[in-house]
């Protein structure tokens, strides 16, 4: 019996030996943060409402840079627009790599644009950047989809009669079929029954990754993915996706027409970097985009919505490429990163009230948009959001579309509706509302 306990030690001991020289702090200078216990790390230091309290309250004590330990991984949290800055702008090739979604990796394995990185990412970057502008990213092509798109949506309100309703499911539609005419070449009926049973997948995939078991899962993912769990049914729907798109791709493949690709999978399967000639396209200047820049206030608004609602309050994890000196810090090679972007849209010192709806946020002494560095809703740098030209436009052609055809209104004062939104994981998830829309 003792001679069973003394191997055990024995063997414990030896495991956290191993894990103390694969530590990547044995190699560098982290900065400071809360003492991590052994396997736990800071697991019982974290908040139940989820990591964004738990960073936050972290920060007042460290400051903008610190370190938690999500388990085993040490990871470095950046807050604040200067320190993000610095990071993704100033020392951008340091931080362009890609941290891991643990709950999402099994299924990815580090491909695709988003998850990808060195050269494979490099490549897929350029591919995707070069490919959205010759199709007129935020331009004429993109805008006149967004613009039929609106349309369908506004034919959609007429039906509602002024009654009051949940527009939850129709704007998920909208912005899912844009990315379905970018992507496959072809919008969706509201109605469509693959439609649904995507956008159903997507909904769950979403729900799943913004759950509490998400950040769990994020902690133990080497131990809890030999068991069932909610992870199980992530898997099944990303890869039910990934299936649908592989037939797509199939589907392209026969009607591919090399002088005149048609959408985003057609560019891919040619291969260029350029892909049809579509200047005519290109050069050509209409539609409602271009009335931003008349429009100072209602982009005020749009920019407001984006830096309140806060929808993505922890950026997409970052990855260190090489050892890199930070604000006399040492962070190895391969050391995770997060951005808590929401620090910055919150500042005080650049929204005079950051926690209140105030599109006076963006306008200058007499009325004009202006710029604020710390309005970061799609990131910095390298990897910044590939879809912001997309987003923008869709946000305000869609706002304008219904101001337009509607007069929205409430059935409680407005003063009584609530805004707090749900904190799920690394997301804030919008309530769900009822609303009325009456025609003009």
């Amino acid at each position: 019996m003792e001679l069973s306990v003394l191997l055990l030690l024995a063997l414990l001991t030896g495991l956290l030996l191993l894990l103390v020289q694969r530590h990547p702090n044995t190699h560098g200078r982290l900065p400071p943060g809360p003492r991590p216990l052994p396997l736990l790390g800071n697991l019982l230091q974290m908040d139940r409402k989820g990591l964004l309290k738990s960073f936050l309250r972290f920060r007042e004590k460290y400051g903008d840079v610190f370190t938690v330990h999500l388990g085993l991984r040490p990871v470095v949290m950046l807050c604040g627009v200067e320190a993000i800055r610095e990071a993704l702008v100033d020392k951008a090739e340091a931080f362009s790599g890609r941290g891991k979604i643990a709950i999402m990796d099994p299924v990815y394995q580090g491909y695709g644009v988003i998850f990808a990185n060195g050269n494979r990412w490099k490549v897929l970057r350029r591919f995707s950047v070069t490919t959205m502008r010759d199709f007129g990213m935020g331009k004429w092509s993109v805008e006149e989809r967004i613009q039929e798109e609106a349309q369908c949506l506004i034919e959609e309100l007429w039906k509602s009669k002024g009654d009051l309703v949940d527009p939850t499911f129709l704007f998920q539609s909208i912005t899912a079929n844009i990315i379905c005419s970018i992507i496959f070449g072809k919008r969706f009926n509201y109605q469509d029954q693959e439609f649904l049973k995507m956008l159903n997948l997507l909904w769950q995939s979403f729900s799943l990754i913004s759950s509490m078991y998400s950040q769990l899962f994020e902690l133990f993912s080497g131990f809890l993915k030999y068991f069932p769990g909610p992870h199980r049914q992530l898997y099944k729907n990303l890869q039910e996706i990934n299936a649908y798109i592989g037939r797509s791709v199939e589907k392209h493949r026969e009607t591919l027409d090399p002088s005149a690709p048609q959408d985003f999978i057609d560019a891919y399967l040619l291969r260029m970097e350029k892909v049809g000639s579509g200047r005519g396209k290109r050069e050509r200047r209409g539609g409602r985009a271009r009335w931003r820049a008349k429009m100072p206030y209602t982009e005020a608004v749009t920019h407001e919505i984006q830096r309140f609602v806060d929808l993505l309050p922890i950026g997409v994890p970052h990855l260190v490429t090489q050892h890199t000196s930070f604000r006399g810090y040492i962070i190895p090679k391969d050391t995770e990163v997060f951005l808590i972007l929401s620090t910055a849209l919150h500042d005080p010192h650049y929204f005079e009230k950051p926690d209140a709806f105030n599109p006076d946020h963006f306008l200058d002494a007499n009325g004009a948009l202006k710029k604020n560095e710390a309005f970061i809703p799609f990131s910095l740098g390298k990897r910044i959001c590939l879809g912001e030209g997309i987003a923008r436009t869709e946000l305000f052609l869609f706002f304008t579309t219904i101001l337009q055809n509607f007069s929205v209104a409430s059935p409680m004062a407005p003063e009584d509706i609530d805004l707090t939104h749900q904190e799920c994981g690394m997301d804030k998830t919008p309530p769900t509302y009822q609303i009325r829309f009456l025609p003009r």
